[in-house]
């Protein structure tokens, strides 16, 4: 058996769960090229959910919600979505004959609209929902009262509503546990904090059965603008904090309220983890690096991990002979956007046949 599946006996599932799956998981971890060597390190990695079916690690939250829904003969996936859950959501709700309807974050990127739109879910937006935390508190009260008229639950990737779901996220860690027992570091891009929590408790789990593996440290990066755990990790203090309104542009990472933030920061300071925040034009820059030094194609979001450990290694909190791996957490296809800005300066160009020559010269 391939993909998140093969995990199955680790992760303590309702033993009557249907086996669903559109292939996820088993995604690539490879060595940076150019973005650490030229500064003098050569143990930087990327873990690539970009690989997934469609585009993004919420694909093994979705293998597993869907099942669930399957296996409880619920008639509807209901969500809340900023984007990728919901793209996920969609496109296995497609799978599996259920109509898909779905609460999407104000602010949420065109490109990730669509793509949920293509698979036919039905989506609405409510002004204020994923910015601010006190409508956000009031909109998920509202679908979590539909969601028990309709006899489900409201799918939404974090362990304090979906724990069945967020099990299938834990197993980044187990691949990495596979692939690379001796990492030391992993950066995770953090906006309610579900990743972090997953890729920590998928870790632990691991080592549960391989008392000799070692759990590395786990950083919790988010942008300032949405500043819950991060700032809080790193301050020593004990719990997570909602932000009035979420100012950062980086899509998915615009998380008001605390969600899965409390367990989150207990679990990446059990690591020996640290937090840190970055700016959007941190992460910008580090899409831009990404793709241009790596031939990574990635998302805003997905560049988050990358702009916690420049600032870590540049902070001298990391040390060069440290294994790290930045999850890089979405494809680029998802913000366009976002390519926009960085494709601006790099314009297509036309010629005649008598100026190809000169184009081609290479000095």
């Amino acid at each position: 058996m391939k993909g998140i599946w093969k995990y199955k006996d680790l992760m303590e599932l309702p033993t009557d769960l249907p086996l669903f799956s559109l292939g996820e998981g088993g995604t690539p971890l490879i060595q940076s090229k150019n973005i650490g060597p030229e500064i003098g390190i050569d143990n930087l990695y990327f873990k690539l959910e970009t690989a997934n079916p469609s585009g993004s690690y919420k694909d093994r939250f979705a293998a597993f919600a869907i099942a669930e829904i399957l296996n409880k003969k619920s008639k509807i996936c209901l969500a809340t979505s900023s984007g990728n859950t919901g793209a996920a959501l969609a496109a296995y709700s497609a799978a599996a004959g259920l109509p898909c309807k779905i609460a999407i974050v104000e602010g949420t990127p065109e490109g990730k609209l669509k793509q949920m739109r293509a698979f036919g879910a039905k989506l609405f937006m409510i002004k204020g929902f994923g910015i601010s935390s006190e409508i956000s508190e009031r909109v998920f009260d509202k679908l979590a009262k539909l969601a028990i008229q309709n006899h489900t639950r409201i799918q939404v990737s974090a362990f304090k509503y979906c724990p069945i779901g967020m099990k299938g996220v834990q197993s980044i860690s187990f691949e990495i546990a596979e692939d690379m027992p001796e990492a030391t570091n992993i950066f995770v891009p953090a906006g309610g904090g579900g990743l972090a929590l997953a890729v920590v408790r998928g870790f632990q789990r691991w080592n549960q059965r391989q008392p000799g593996f070692k759990v590395p440290r786990i950083h919790c990066v988010q942008p300032e603008g949405n500043n819950t755990i991060a700032g809080n990790l790193r301050n020593g203090l004990d719990h997570a904090q909602p932000v009035t309104d979420a100012a950062t542009k980086i899509s998915g990472l615009q998380v008001a309220n605390v969600i899965d933030g409390n367990d989150t920061l207990k679990a990446c300071r059990d690591t020996k983890g640290n937090g840190y925040l970055v700016t959007d034009e941190e992460v910008f820059e580090c899409q831009r690096l990404l793709a241009e030094k790596e031939g990574i194609f990635a998302e805003p979001a997905g560049a988050v991990s990358l702009a916690g450990w420049l600032k870590a290694v540049r902070s001298g909190e990391l040390k060069p002979e440290d294994k790290a791996i930045c999850i890089v957490t979405g494809n680029g296809f998802k913000d366009p956007p976002s390519i926009e800005n960085l494709i601006e300066m790099n314009p297509v160009q036309y010629l005649d046949e008598k100026s190809m020559d000169a184009y081609f010269k290479v000095e």
